[in-house]
């Protein structure tokens, strides 16, 4: 990256561990899963057996979108952290700010739609705000903040793969970069490729989820740990597994699931897929016993997955076999390369 060119998207890793992490408030025993590097969810021991599992994010607007989908990505992001954690989703609050100008027609779309996404998870909403407040361009959601109760010994984190477990991967990579940037960037995409294909990047905004993913694997049984690649894209949530579990992970990219939409949107904007944000993309790790069932488990859920490597006891080895034979670190990438190509479709 550019280094007088300011970095878009989450804070760098650096900053978050020695600036951020340094300011958590009062230190509290009850807090068994603080903010880590790569960990979707905090949990909190209730002293019962039972532990609260709190998870938040913010949600931006995508132009050219209509309102019912902004509604349906504040559930669906905010409650896939939880739901990567082994635990349905259970309750949300959030936090709604628009531009003074916003017809009412649109809050009233943005918060059924909410509201529609909630019930279909069977989340309960129980608090936030909304208001109307200068400075904003969009309807924006300050912060979604998802929330469930588990037994203490019934949840999962990105810290739990172990050596002799596979690498699951589904959906394939950079499942949210093509369906915002195929709805962003249309025109150009219909000026080099059939209208069917393009409609079918576009279609992939409805696979921004991996509570259903996350559920389903959970279920099938075996899962040591679950993490959602979102900025960073697979690479980035594979090395976040892998530091956060201390643990060496080989990977092969041409064992990924791989839809022809998201080989499309890449090659056409120069993206890198592995890289890019891949909310929709869920990476699971499991007893390599266990790997044939979440598949199958999946696939009859209808969600697309493969094993796309193994971890292993030796830490110093986090590597990705690419499709042309070479070999890259498993590490964060500096830029997201979706960013860039987001704005410029924004001028």
């Amino acid at each position: 990256m550019d280094p007088g060119r300011p970095k878009i998207g989450k804070i760098d890793r650096d900053t978050f561990e020695s600036f951020l992490l340094a300011r958590l408030g009062r230190p509290d025993p009850t807090v068994v899963v603080p903010p880590r590097t790569g960990v979707d969810a905090g949990v909190v021991d209730l002293g019962d057996g039972r532990v609260l599992i709190v998870a938040e994010d913010p949600i931006l607007a995508i132009p050219g979108q209509p309102w019912e989908m902004f509604g349906w990505y504040t559930v669906h992001i905010g409650a896939s952290d939880v739901a990567v954690m082994g635990v349905p989703p259970r309750y949300l609050t959030y936090t709604l700010l628009m531009p003074p100008e916003t017809p009412d027609p649109d809050l009233r779309t943005i918060v059924d739609s909410i509201h529609r996404a909630a019930l279909d998870l069977g989340i309960a909403i129980v608090g936030g705000h909304t208001g109307y407040y200068p400075g904003f361009a969009a309807p924006t959601i300050g912060g979604v903040t998802v929330f469930a109760i588990a037994d203490r010994d019934a949840f999962v984190t990105p810290a739990g793969a172990r050596p002799g477990d596979e690498v699951i991967l589904t959906k394939g990579p950079a499942i949210e970069t093509t369906g915002i940037i195929s709805v962003l960037r249309e025109r150009e995409l219909l000026t080099r490729y059939p209208e069917p294909l393009v409609r079918n990047a576009q279609a992939l905004c409805r696979e921004m989820t991996v509570v259903k993913d996350a559920l389903t694997a959970t279920a099938a049984g075996g899962v040591t740990a679950m993490h959602d690649a979102t900025e960073g894209g697979v690479i980035g949530g594979l090395a976040e597994v892998a530091e956060a579990s201390g643990v060496g992970m080989e990977v092969d990219e041409a064992r990924f699931v791989y839809p022809d939409e998201v080989r499309m949107v890449c090659e056409a904007f120069g993206i890198d897929p592995v890289a890019a944000i891949a909310e929709g993309s869920l990476i699971i790790t499991a007893g390599a016993g266990r790997s044939s069932r979440i598949i199958a488990d999946l696939a009859k859920a209808g969600i697309a997955s493969s094993v796309i490597g193994k971890v292993t006891d030796h830490a110093a080895t986090r590597v990705m076999k690419r499709r042309d034979g070479s070999e890259v670190p498993l590490r964060m990438p500096a830029q997201d390369p979706f960013w860039p190509v987001f704005f410029e479709g924004l001028k």
